[in-house]
């Protein structure tokens, strides 16, 4: 089963999503001084954009992660622990991610957006590493319950 797989139950899926959007509002809430002032004004501009765009984004973006994913996770089930080892993996597992929101933000016709995450793009990279443990907390949560 690829680590895409977890999106083919609808209850799954819903529940990824939200557990991703509590996972970022953490991150972004538990950064403190000036970079993360930074982060908190923009990712609070980008939430003002309507009520519902960071779950909806994620749930836009989820699938193409995932797939994007999907080889590293089949390498951690060789390995005997596929959540273990995208956490072993945090760099490249945060450069595939950034890779697929990359290129979703390049697409994107809200200058807003673009604009906010083009200013933080580089800042961020730490951010998505050290986010990488909890994502793949979540992966694995919902991936044995697929299975």
């Amino acid at each position: 089963m690829g680590l895409s797989d977890i999106l083919s139950d609808r209850a799954v899926k819903a529940q990824v999503v939200a557990d991703c959007a509590l996972l970022i509002d953490d991150q972004v809430a538990s950064k403190g001084g000036f970079g993360g002032m930074a982060l908190k004004t923009t990712y609070g501009v980008v939430k003002g954009v309507s009520s519902g765009y960071i779950p909806g984004a994620i749930e836009r973006v989820l699938p193409e992660v995932l797939k994007s994913l999907d080889p590293l996770w089949a390498e951690g089930e060789q390995a005997g622990d596929p959540v273990a080892y995208l956490m072993q993996h945090q760099a490249r597992t945060a450069d595939v991610i950034l890779g697929v929101t990359d290129r979703r933000i390049a697409m994107t016709d809200n200058g807003l957006v673009r604009s906010s995450y083009n200013k933080l793009r580089q800042s961020v990279i730490g951010d998505v590493e050290s986010a990488v443990p909890g994502l793949a907390k979540i992966f694995g949560r919902y991936s044995v319950v697929v299975s």
